[in-house]
């Protein structure tokens, strides 16, 4: 089995990926923290293991990309102590093995860049990757395979949470989409806001990258948040909830051997 670890500013993704049926099999996402062991990711897993009967021995291989540094070291030394594994972390030299390039190979995130990799592997066309995470992400790869260009807004919980947490009567509020555009009490007031607010942004955001590239880009969205803006499922042309895990399966096989 093939380990994708996915470190983001809100959760740690660990996806399985199981050779022998070529498919994720298995998900387990842990609230990032800055403070975090490897005792306590040994502990989770652990279990996690034991409820999926599932077998250390079974990982073969992993691929790692963090955009939080604090939780790297915690992790390596996990991957060491549980599975026996040193993770192959992903960096800006990771890139140049890939069918797609960026100029910027040191700053863009490594979960971005595994998102195109993903998205451009699949279509093998330029396309638009729209990423609902902590941030919500534009990211825009040619036919060619180089990024042209990533656009960055806060995601949906940091708008939430900054409405909260910056105002002394506003309630915080559960990301669920009421039925009217127009709120009639103060949460459904939020909810309305903030989801179709957002929806509107996601669609005047995709035109505007449309006309000026002047070209008709497929869309690919990815995040846990992806599937709650209903009024999007028209603006994308899927929905890949796996879409990083495979960019980091992906960028790590070119990387190292691959191993079953």
């Amino acid at each position: 089995m093939f380990l994708s670890i996915d470190a983001g500013n809100s959760n740690i993704v660990f996806g399985f990926f199981d050779y022998k049926i070529s498919k994720w099999s298995h998900e387990i996402r842990i609230d990032t923290r800055k403070g975090i062991t490897s005792f306590e990711l040994v502990k989770k897993l652990s279990l996690f293991f034991l409820e999926n009967n599932l077998k250390p021995d079974r990982i073969s291989q992993i691929g790692f990309s963090s955009v939080v540094p604090e939780v790297v070291s915690p992790i390596e030394d996990f991957c060491l102590t549980f599975f026996g594994i040193e993770p192959y972390m992903i960096n800006g030299k990771s890139f140049e093995k890939l069918n797609v390039s960026t100029t910027r190979p040191n700053e863009i995130g490594t979960d971005l860049m595994a998102n195109i990799t993903a998205a451009y592997d699949h279509l093998k066309e330029g396309c638009i990757i729209v990423d609902f995470g902590t941030a919500l992400t534009f990211s825009v790869v040619d036919d060619k395979g180089a990024v042209i260009g990533v656009n960055i807004v806060p995601g949906l919980k940091t708008a939430i949470k900054s409405l909260f947490t910056n105002t002394s009567k506003l309630p915080e509020v559960k990301l669920e989409l009421p039925e009217s555009a127009i709120g009639k009490n103060t949460v459904h007031a939020i909810q309305a806001g903030v989801l179709y607010g957002y929806a509107g942004l996601v669609k005047g955001m995709l035109q505007s990258i449309r006309a000026e590239l002047n070209q008709d880009f497929k869309v690919i969205a990815t995040g846990g948040l992806s599937k709650i803006l209903t009024p999007l499922k028209d603006s994308f042309d899927e929905v890949d909830q796996n879409l990083t895990l495979k960019g980091i399966k992906l960028i790590t096989e070119a990387n190292q051997p691959k191993m079953a």
